[in-house]
């Protein structure tokens, strides 16, 4: 600016960088830009949450904690498990279900994305560290870091567990596999370009009429071409 003939004041310069999230020259270069970490990484990329819902059953009103991950390069997610109780000793057993060799969601991942949750105790991080898996532990009061897994808690909550009064654990567990089903297989999402997770088989019914599909009781839906 100097160069062009213009003359700023101290707060005007302090405030261009910092409207534009760049560190001052003495910081910038030092670390890497979250954005450009995403990208660096973003095939071997994965994030956890919980969220809680409450259940109805015969001792009251309960507070289950859900534990989920999610693949943020395919939107794929994972229940890991549901739980009143997540102790160290849930959480370790949770921890060798995601490094299971066969189907857990965490092979062939090599960085997670953690919040501050107490939850996320130290010997879970280490039995992850173990196995080379980075744990990308996000400052403090900041959801926005981890915005793939609040959407998706957002999505699970608005279309699903809000329209319904669960009453005991395996009314939930049973809502959680149909909206998973009908997340990865029928719902499109406008951040993969809006399309299927997992795409269908094309099929062989190109003129046959459209029919409606529910789930829960209607409360998911979608449509498919049935046979002529």
């Amino acid at each position: 600016m100097a160069n062009l003939g213009y003359k700023l004041g101290r707060g005007t310069i302090r405030g261009i960088p910092k409207e534009h999230g760049l560190e001052p020259a003495p910081e910038r270069g030092k670390g890497m830009p979250w954005s450009v970490l995403l990208r660096a990484h973003w095939k071997a990329l994965t994030a956890a949450d919980f969220f809680t819902v409450e259940v109805w059953s015969w001792r009251g009103l309960l507070t289950p904690y859900v534990l989920f991950v999610i693949e943020l390069a395919t939107r794929r997610v994972r229940i890991a498990g549901i739980t009143v109780q997540p102790d160290g000793s849930w959480m370790l057993q949770m921890g060798r279900n995601l490094l299971d060799a066969f189907d857990g969601p965490l092979v062939d991942k090599r960085h997670l994305i953690l919040d501050r949750d107490t939850k996320y105790c130290a010997e879970f991080r280490q039995m992850l560290a173990r196995e080379g898996i980075q744990v990308i532990r996000l400052p403090p009061r900041a959801p926005n870091l981890n915005a793939y897994a609040e959407r998706w808690i957002r999505s699970v909550r608005e279309e699903c567990l809000s329209k319904l009064i669960l009453i005991g654990q395996g009314m939930l567990r049973r809502a959680l596999r149909a909206y998973d089903a009908h997340y990865h297989l029928e719902r499109n999402h406008q951040g993969l370009g809006n399309v299927l997770i997992t795409p269908r088989p094309a099929s062989a019914h190109q003129n046959g009429p459209i029919a409606r599909r529910p789930r829960l009781g209607g409360i998911l839906n979608y449509y498919e071409r049935c046979a002529a």
